[in-house]
């Protein structure tokens, strides 16, 4: 059944105009309903006419860029800042200018860079670029240069912290980049039948040979024998292959992070599934652009109030003397303990997809947390964008 979800108080603390506010928390408010961002079927749960609704959202993308509103979403204290590509298949859309075709070679469709900060075990995004095979040739420009220009866009808000990366980045060209940017960095190895080469200090090459359940570190080797990195391989229990990562942190720090922001793919499937981002439809790049933007701010809103909702249904109360390890304590809940429905449902899920019913006083005790974090992460200056 599809649930009101009152998203206008934060879109009055993101945007500075009341007016505007207004406009993106009733579109914000259908893209929840419509579970989509197909613009016929986000016009068909507003007010009015369908006719009217798409012609408001065709005016509201024209005047406002919700892609500035995104960077408000950076979180100040987050430890770490996670770039993701995912895929966008458009099948269809052989006239459309940006779509081109995918790593098969065959598939139609696009990228989407996701910049984003971690929180609870999802992420909530803070930037976004898009490109494909065919925006490039026809700016003569590259995969590489896209990511350089997402990265260096990031650099005055990522300070000391690390950007955490997965295999689609772990080559020479990025990481000389990284080095010359002064960007601390954690990348994840890709191995396949050609892994790239380490050397070490007396230039002897560095094997990366490891044993199930072992863990091998390499410090200060050379990638390619041209940037200094700290090496870290694991293989843990009932995975098929090791993982390694290399990083300019110390090893170990560098493996943890990494294993923190495994679950970002967690973030891309909620996306997917349960917002419908893969249905969008817009001829324009710049327009599908903002339009994903306006998702990932009502993404964002679904996630605080959703986790504030998982824990009220599906926390389990601490008895008294009971031990408990951290993590199996839900995240600032010093009373509260992961129940096996808690684990098992993401709070976006539990938000949209599941039947409940509270009183307007425990709706309360979610949804005023969940807003006073929104809030508490927007009303900080961003100092840059992409």
């Amino acid at each position: 059944m599809h649930k009101f979800i009152n998203i206008r108080p934060f879109m009055e603390g993101l945007f500075d105009d009341r007016t505007t506010a207004h406009k993106a928390a009733e579109i914000g408010q259908a893209i929840l309903a419509a579970r989509s961002l197909r613009l016929t079927e986000i016009a068909a749960k507003m007010r009015g006419s369908s006719e009217a609704s798409y012609k408001r959202i065709q005016r509201f993308v024209r005047w406002t860029d919700p892609r500035q509103a995104l960077w408000r979403l950076f979180q100040e204290q987050a430890e770490f800042v996670i770039g993701d590509p995912t895929e966008i298949e458009r099948p269809q859309a052989w006239k459309t200018e940006y779509v081109g075709t995918l790593q098969d070679g065959k598939t139609r469709g696009f990228w989407a860079l996701l910049l984003a900060t971690p929180y609870r075990g999802r992420a909530i995004p803070c930037g976004l670029l898009t490109y494909s095979s065919r925006t490039i040739a026809a700016e003569l420009d590259s995969r590489n240069l896209n990511h350089f220009r997402a990265f260096a866009g990031l650099k005055d808000l990522l300070g000391e912290r690390p950007l955490v990366l997965d295999r689609e980045f772990s080559y020479l060209d990025l990481l000389v980049n990284l080095v010359e940017e002064q960007i601390n960095f954690v990348i994840r190895l890709k191995l396949g039948s050609q892994p790239p080469k380490f050397w070490d200090s007396d230039g002897r090459e560095v094997a990366l040979t490891i044993a199930p359940g072992e863990t091998v570190i390499h410090n200060r080797v050379w990638y390619k024998g041209k940037v200094c990195v700290n090496l870290i391989g694991s293989w843990g229990k009932g995975f098929k292959d090791p993982l390694w990562i290399m990083t300019n942190l110390e090893a170990k720090e560098g493996q943890r992070i990494y294993f923190a922001r495994m679950k970002i793919d967690e973030s891309f499937r909620d996306l997917k599934s349960l917002l419908g981002m893969t249905k969008l439809m817009n001829k324009k790049q710049q327009i599908m652009e903002k339009m994903l933007a306006l998702l990932f701010l009502v993404y964002a809103i679904g996630l605080l109030i959703g986790e504030g909702l998982r824990d009220h249904l599906y926390g389990e109360l601490i008895q008294e003397q009971e031990l408990v390890p951290e993590n199996e304590r839900i995240p600032g809940s010093p009373c509260l303990k992961k129940g096996k429905k808690w684990k098992r449902y993401s709070g976006l899920f539990i938000l949209l997809k599941q039947n409940w019913s509270l009183s307007a006083k425990e709706w309360q005790m979610i949804f005023s947390p969940a807003l006073t974090s929104f809030l508490t992460i927007v009303q900080h200056p961003v100092l840059t964008h992409i």
